[in-house]
């Protein structure tokens, strides 16, 4: 005979089963908001260098309207031009101020990043490649390696004298890196996942990395006991 505490076994840990998904659907989506607060993070970033740049530009042109060169020509009315005119040759004429010239924005060098997966692409990838990775999963890993393309090149674009040490080491490391074939071409490696997203190198990563190669999202270029992901 069955006692009730056998009858109990199963439903229990039926119910154990059940809160261990729920437990991994909840690490999942900690993971994921985790990753948006960072990319957030980021863009507030931009946003911010963009407004001090307009500030910038804003402080120049008050300047240039405050300080009109004196050398410029002045608008002499001869005792003619007022024949026909309908004027009064008595009457001051008013002459408008020139509009100061706007300084050029400086500009905006764009940083190439890898376009996200489509539906079409993912459903073609064959199943044995994608084994248990979904959709939304290919194209967090794509957002976090923008992060890493945009986070590199822009130290790549900023002036020498501006740099601090760590950004001066990894501006140096970055011209190490680069050879012939990737001259022209927007690139990143392994030790730029691990400076600058929470990614970890690992089979997981790799067999994402071969699904981008196959949706031609990015190529490699080795040499030296390095790989470079090249972004195509």
């Amino acid at each position: 005979m069955f006692t009730s505490s056998q009858g109990q076994e199963p439903t229990l840990k039926s119910t154990l089963n059940k809160i261990g998904d729920e437990i991994i659907v909840i690490n999942e989506l900690l993971k994921k908001l985790e990753l948006e607060i960072q990319y957030q993070e980021q863009t507030n970033s931009s946003l911010k260098e963009l407004c001090e740049s307009l500030e910038e530009d804003y402080k120049d042109v008050e300047h240039l309207k405050e300080n009109i060169p004196s050398h410029l020509p002045q608008v002499t009315v001869t005792q003619s031009s007022f024949k026909g005119s309908g004027l009064d040759p008595e009457e001051p004429v008013k002459v408008e101020e020139p509009v100061p010239t706007k300084k050029p924005p400086k500009e905006q060098r764009i940083i190439k990043e890898m376009p996200f997966i489509t539906c079409d692409e993912f459903n073609d990838v064959p199943a044995y490649m994608k084994s248990r990775l979904t959709y939304s999963q290919i194209n967090d890993v794509i957002k976090e390696i923008n992060k890493a393309i945009i986070s590199k090149y822009k130290i790549l674009h900023q002036p020498k004298k501006s740099m601090n040490s760590l950004a001066r080491n990894l501006y140096h490391r970055f011209i190490d890196e680069e050879t012939k074939d990737t001259k022209g071409h927007y690139f990143i490696v392994e030790a730029d996942i691990k400076e600058f997203t929470t990614l970890k190198v690992d089979k997981k990563f790799h067999m994402l990395l071969n699904i981008l190669r196959h949706c031609r999202r990015l190529s490699e270029v080795r040499g030296g006991g390095l790989t470079r992901y090249v972004i195509t």
